[in-house]
């Protein structure tokens, strides 16, 4: 019996495992490569450790199998940590966190250039979604559902 019992949660584990797909998360020169090869449109996602919602984000709305299908179909994705310490190399430039140097949560550079509002301090979330061509088509700040997610990506 306990043979038996060992072999079905082993076997529904494994099944499970397999049956859960993910976002194929890409790093910035990884995206460059990508869009150098074949245009496709774009999906950044920016977020930070201490962020609620981000997490809420992760844990919600991007293990949704209908979202899942839609990025990795139609979207190159992006995943940044806005404060990482990183440098960056993308489109030919070089991005770094400035701010680490003399603040405790430094925005990297590119996350301040890419996920900025003229009128507000930088805050998380921030979810950018560029055309084929690699132009700015709509930036979120706030959190967001699934269904809301996929209506903005049917876009």
């Amino acid at each position: 019996m306990k043979k038996i019992l060992l072999f079905l949660f082993l076997t529904c584990g494994n099944l499970a495992a397999q049956d859960r797909e993910q976002i194929n998360w890409l790093s910035w020169e990884q995206l460059e490569d990508a869009l150098n090869e074949e245009p496709k449109k774009t999906f950044v996602f920016f977020h930070a450790e201490w962020c609620a919602y981000c997490k809420k984000i992760d844990r919600v709305v991007f293990t949704k199998p209908e979202v899942i299908k839609k990025i990795n179909a139609e979207y190159y994705a992006v995943r940044m940590d806005a404060e990482t310490t990183d440098t960056i190399r993308f489109d030919g430039q070089t991005f770094t966190n400035r701010q680490a140097l003399t603040k405790r949560n430094g925005i990297h550079d590119l996350a301040l250039l890419l996920g900025s509002r003229p009128e507000k301090s930088f805050s998380l979330p921030v979810t950018i979604f560029f055309n084929e061509q690699f132009a700015l088509k709509q930036r979120v700040f706030e959190y967001y559902t699934s269904s809301e997610l996929l209506k903005i990506l049917e876009q």
